[in-house]
């Protein structure tokens, strides 16, 4: 794999196309969506003289906005609608939050947490409907627009033609780009982890001083960190001397990002394997890592698929598997938070059975307390289930 890989080239997907009228005159161009949605069917022209009550009244009805105008005043116009989303947002979860007291308990908080998550959608969805045009390699011909070549050939491939995309994603790529030039500092280890585009960023590494606490076992040489994503686990556990470490991802973004965090940190020995979970024609491991997907709801974005696992699938088909992939005396580690079950979305009681149906036993648990902002934020709807959730990294032996 070339750590030099800037993605999917675009010219090898399959090109749906968006086409318009531009003042009577005939337009067409290639649609970008990275969170998948369908291309635009009704296009209204906005600029500079566009409120932002018109907006957001234009954007709820379904029309796609496409902005005409000066390129930071298109920025300051989608903040005007988050504001105005946000507003709508609170409305409707107060009166959720009384409808709540309604309920009987134990469906008060499952209930607020999809009331939010279809928030979050509705949210993404009218953002989304603001587009710009930019022609081919990325160029805007709008007023005071940056350089987005770099950005989003980094992000989203080479381009060689006219495109249409939400100014939604084309924030991501800026964003992405930011973080892979500058890194994010992880607590308690002394270097950044540099993200890429579509693939989650460890903002929270809590479980960072847990992979460094536990224990390793007796015989070390050989272990597996599944769904490695920007490689963080992996780097842990050749520090700490691991002799082999064998990092999979289904993801082909985050096996590049990990490629390039190995190599800036000279563990470029490091093997990474493309799979769904376990890799293949490898030798058994001594200990095998996991840090799923915390909570056992639909994704909807690729990028979400780092934070819930519908069904909870990714995580029993880990345990299901594990065993056949841990030599004799091996341990398995599972970093996992507690905040489905504060959310009432799992029980410890199913996770436990799990262990059991996988034929594992806890041999033991090391424990950390949330530090992000969003546990200390009392006027989350979720705020008591998000102060009390512990993460914590699971010992598993066979049974």
């Amino acid at each position: 794999m070339n750590s030099d890989d800037k993605g999917m080239n675009v010219s090898q997907a399959e090109k749906p196309y968006v086409q318009w009228q531009d003042e009577q005159t005939p337009r067409k161009a290639l649609w970008l969506s990275e969170s998948n949605y369908a291309a635009p069917t009704h296009i209204v022209p906005v600029d500079d003289q566009t409120t932002a009550d018109q907006a957001y009244r234009l954007a709820c009805e379904g029309n796609s906005l496409l902005w005409r105008g000066d390129f930071h005043n298109a920025l300051q116009l989608m903040q005007a609608m988050a504001r105005r989303i946000n507003r709508a947002e609170q409305r409707k979860l107060s009166k959720a939050a009384k409808s709540a007291k309604q309920l009987p308990a134990e469906n008060t908080t499952p209930s607020v947490f999809h009331q939010q998550r279809q928030a979050q959608a509705q949210r993404a969805r009218t953002l989304g409907r603001l587009l710009l045009e930019l022609d081919a390699g990325y160029i805007s011909g709008l007023r005071r627009a940056p350089d987005l070549s770099a950005a989003c050939e980094a992000a989203f491939g080479v381009l060689d033609e006219p495109c249409l995309m939400s100014l939604r994603d084309l924030q991501g790529a800026l964003g992405a780009a930011q973080w892979r030039q500058k890194g994010v500092p992880i607590a308690g280890l002394d270097l950044p982890i540099f993200p890429h585009y579509g693939v989650f960023a460890p903002t929270r590494h809590e479980y960072v001083s847990l992979m460094q606490d536990a224990p390793l076992p007796a015989k070390h040489d050989v272990a597996f960190d599944i769904g490695t994503g920007t490689g963080l686990l992996a780097i842990i556990l050749a520090k700490r001397g691991v002799g082999q470490v064998v990092a999979t991802d289904s993801n082909p973004r985050a096996l590049t990002c990990a490629e390039d965090n190995f190599a800036r940190v000279g563990l470029s020995e490091i093997q990474l394997q493309e799979a769904d979970v376990f890799p293949t024609e490898q030798p058994l491991a001594n200990f095998i890592v996991c840090n799923p997907p915390w909570l056992p709801a639909k994704p909807s974005s690729s990028l979400e698929l780092a934070v819930y696992d519908h069904k909870s699938r990714m995580l029993r088909g880990f345990l299901q598997g594990v065993c056949a992939h841990l030599a004799p005396q091996g341990e398995v580690w599972l970093i996992l938070s507690d905040l489905a079950e504060h959310l009432q979305l799992r029980t410890r009681e199913q996770l436990l059975a799990w262990f059991v149906e996988a034929k594992l036993e806890v041999k033991y648990r090391l424990d950390t307390q949330p530090k992000h902002g969003r546990s200390q934020d009392s006027t989350d709807p979720l705020y008591a289930a998000r102060s009390s959730e512990v993460t914590s990294l699971w010992c598993l032996t066979p049974a």
